[in-house]
């Protein structure tokens, strides 16, 4: 059986969840075995030069013109592209200052100097805003055991089921202490997207929403609990927009 061709991107993003992929230090062998991974910068110097592939995985937030021209070129050739991190599916850390006061070219003065002002960049954007996505993983880095989840089916020609509960669904199954009820901790489980097990909080720490809301968040009632909790609303609205800037929160569903 032909094997799929599997193409491998980043674009404005800190080439973590690339690093997810290098990673599967168990698994890479069999991956190689069975996908032709045949554009993959970060791993290799040389492509193939037939640009087509059966699925695209692309990280990181659009932010520069170089930026669209590769994710047009991948959306292009590409019969499936896949959001791979939560940078790809809502902004991320590279967007989480979009709506500072102080505007784009403050942003680039501070973090570039001058020269930065010269740089041709927009405010850092999801996929979704300028092409169609086929399927997308979240998490920042993603999680090994969803990206090994997605290769495996689609060698079968179809998707996982996507994950439709918060952290805090996997923190009970572990027993974990409430940091937000019991410890009164600005925690974002209740409006999160499962599927690390709860890694954070079962160590103590609360959750930063890293993987972006679940599906059907209630996420004017997080906002009131946690405001009734002593939490000013400029603190939530800052910890909430770290990996997702474009919060609704009115949203009631």
């Amino acid at each position: 059986m032909k094997k799929p061709r599997l193409a491998i991107a980043g674009l404005t993003a800190c080439s973590g969840c690339q690093l997810t992929l290098l990673n599967c230090e168990e698994e890479l062998p069999l991956i190689l075995e069975k996908f032709d991974v045949a554009y993959f910068p970060m791993g290799e110097s040389t492509h193939d030069s037939l640009a087509t592939y059966d699925v695209a995985l692309v990280e990181g937030a659009v932010s520069t013109p170089g930026d669209l021209s590769t994710l047009f070129k991948l959306r292009s050739t590409s019969k499936l592209l896949v959001a791979y991190g939560t940078c790809a599916m809502h902004g991320g850390v590279a967007a989480m200052n979009n709506l500072q006061a102080a505007g784009r070219q403050e942003l680039l003065r501070e973090v570039y100097g001058a020269p930065g002002l010269e740089l041709e960049t927009f405010p850092p954007a999801p996929f979704k805003n300028v092409i169609s996505v086929d399927f997308a993983v979240t998490g920042c880095p993603p999680e090994k055991g969803e990206l090994i989840e997605l290769l495996g089916a689609l060698l079968v020609g179809t998707l996982p089921p996507p994950r439709s509960y918060p952290v805090c669904l996997e923190c009970r199954s572990r027993e974990n202490l409430c940091l937000l009820l019991e410890k009164n901790e600005l925690c974002l489980g209740p409006v999160i997207q499962g599927g690390c097990n709860a890694r954070c909080p079962a160590t103590g720490i609360a959750c930063e929403g890293c993987r972006g809301p679940v599906a059907e968040a209630n996420v004017a009632q997080e906002l009131e609990l946690l405001l009734e909790r002593g939490f000013s609303k400029e603190e939530i609205r800052r910890r909430m927009s770290r990996f997702t800037v474009e919060w609704d929160y009115d949203q009631r569903r």
